[in-house]
């Protein structure tokens, strides 16, 4: 069970190496991405849970609830974020196996989240850094699934999709004038605004795409810039995209905290992203990324 987004794709990830039965039950939030991203799966899904929700949150224990009492299983395994308070300290409760991997965007410490579940009785959390294994055990990480071919000579950009974020109620307007800013002509845009509300804009423009629809039109763009989020990083990484990353910041009331520039930092350090500033817009950063071609084990 994970929330949607980045938490959904990091467990997905982890499946491809625990290799969950074909009967297993994936539980979160119903999106157009969630919905096709589980279209093989089983699926149950829950209301959405805003960060730090406390009445949204009960809600949704109460459905997982009704979950666990009509079927079983073998292990329950989350990567966050209020879905997992959500189920996880009742699949305990039923005495089932029950796992919480911290999701990569904590670099540092634990979310608001994992402090939660650590003091849960028989939750066993893990972390994906070894900076701070020694508060939880470390359980590798997905980033070491991927790495970066050496760039050429900076490639020529036309086709750019940008895509956003969908959590609510966080708009990213500085990310979209930073984009128009350093447009040329002849640019083809593409955009998944998600909860950014736009008009006027240049090109084709999506409130919100599908998991298949975004891998398309990612996979025939020059270049991708995306705010960041785990989701997303992972998605264009396993196409072989090297993201351009556009940070939330919660000075700018883009998010509910500054994990995004410690995934930002992370990525950074491992040379599988760029980072667009947005204070000072560069489109040389968007033709570095394009040369480059991100390799996935």
């Amino acid at each position: 069970m994970s929330s949607a987004g980045g938490h959904l794709s990091e467990l997905l990830r982890i499946d491809g190496t625990v290799q969950a039965s074909d009967d297993s039950l994936w539980v979160t939030f119903e999106t157009q991405q969630t919905v096709s991203m589980l279209s093989a799966r089983r699926s149950q899904f829950v209301d959405y849970v805003a960060p730090r929700d406390g009445p949204a949150t009960l809600r949704a224990a109460r459905r997982i609830l009704s979950i666990l009492r009509r079927e079983s299983f073998d292990a329950c395994i989350s990567t966050g974020a209020a879905v997992a308070v959500s189920g996880l300290p009742l699949a305990a409760l039923f005495g089932i196996p029950t796992y919480y991997v911290e999701s990569l965007a904590r670099v540092s410490a634990p979310s608001f989240t994992g402090r939660i579940l650590e003091r849960a009785p028989r939750v066993r959390t893990y972390a994906q850094y070894e900076g701070w294994s020694r508060r939880w055990p470390y359980a590798g990480t997905i980033w070491d699934s991927f790495s970066c071919s050496s760039g050429t000579e900076p490639a020529r950009v036309r086709k750019i999709l940008v895509t956003l974020g969908t959590i609510r109620p966080y708009s990213f307007d500085r990310a979209v004038d930073a984009v128009l800013s350093i447009l040329q002509p002849g640019d083809e845009l593409t955009w998944q605004l998600g909860s950014t509300r736009r008009s006027g804009l240049p090109g084709t423009v999506h409130q919100e795409m599908g998991f298949g629809d975004l891998g398309r039109c990612a996979a025939a763009a020059d270049v991708v810039i995306t705010h960041a989020g785990v989701g997303t990083i992972l998605q264009l990484m396993s196409l072989g995209k090297m993201p351009v990353l556009a940070v939330r910041d919660p000075a700018h009331r883009e998010h509910v905290d500054g994990h995004q520039n410690e995934i930002a930092s992370a990525a950074v350090a491992r040379g599988v992203v760029g980072v667009l500033d947005l204070a000072r817009p560069d489109r040389g950063v968007l033709e570095a990324a394009a040369s480059r071609r991100i390799l996935s084990t």
